[in-house]
């Protein structure tokens, strides 16, 4: 029985050691680190002593870090800082003094005088041009222009000059072996401009008329049109 309580006690002793073993190992883990930090900043505020005060030992902890503001890393982080600081606050002062405003046709033609493109309202692309040549298909067109609301004329003519230029050569007799579409706009079928005149088969202006009146009721102007036909081959 004697040797059972020796035997338990001297367990019991065991496990009082081991824990305190393991509580100074802990305690070890947990200020050793600390006691290392400690140990470089002494160094720094001796180091800091000998550059700021050869000799002397009156260079103290707070004289060390005061002077930890005044070097030149510090203060190119601070003045990044400010810089960061100043950059956040006038981002939240921003507002929206107006929305941009797109270029008129006529804006866009006094812009281009002659021949050019320039954009317009909606993205449209207006392809100016000067007055064609009198007595011409061209020129018949250049002229119905206004009447049909597209003013100024130099900002949509180039539109359906290059439109009426691919799909007929500006033609009254021009015909699709093909479709059957007929005449200068290529009417489908061609009879649909009897709507503008009888003499649709010869009559230049009378096509024209059907094809402005086509164009604006379908695509709101001839730059309109010509905008669809560069992206599907037809309009």
């Amino acid at each position: 029985m004697a040797d059972e309580r020796t035997a338990l006690s001297r367990h019991r002793t065991g496990t009082r050691s081991n824990q305190r073993k393991r509580g100074l190992i802990r305690r070890v883990g947990i200020v050793f680190p600390v006691a290392v930090i400690a140990a470089i900043a002494v160094i720094g505020v001796a180091v800091g002593a000998e550059v700021f005060a050869p000799g002397s030992g009156a260079f103290s902890a707070a004289d060390a870090l005061e002077a930890v503001p005044a070097s030149h890393t510090m203060a190119l982080l601070l003045a990044e800082r400010d810089q960061l600081v100043a950059m956040t606050a006038a981002a939240r002062t921003l507002t929206l003094v107006a929305e941009p405003k797109l270029a008129s046709p006529a804006q866009v033609a006094a812009a281009n005088a002659g021949t050019g493109t320039g954009t317009g309202g909606g993205g449209i692309v207006y392809v100016t041009a000067p007055p064609p040549d009198p007595g011409t298909a061209q020129s018949i067109a250049y002229n119905l222009l206004a009447s049909f609301g597209f003013s100024p004329p130099s900002s949509y003519f180039g539109c359906l000059d290059d439109l009426w230029e691919r799909e007929s050569g500006w033609n009254y007799d021009a015909e699709n072996p093909v479709s059957g579409a007929y005449g200068i706009p290529q009417a489908l079928p061609g009879s649909k401009m009897a709507s503008a005149g009888a003499d649709w088969q010869t009559d230049p202006a009378t096509q024209i008329k059907w094809g402005l009146g086509y164009i604006k009721a379908i695509y709101g102007n001839p730059c309109s049109a010509w905008a669809f036909w560069e992206a599907n081959g037809y309009y």
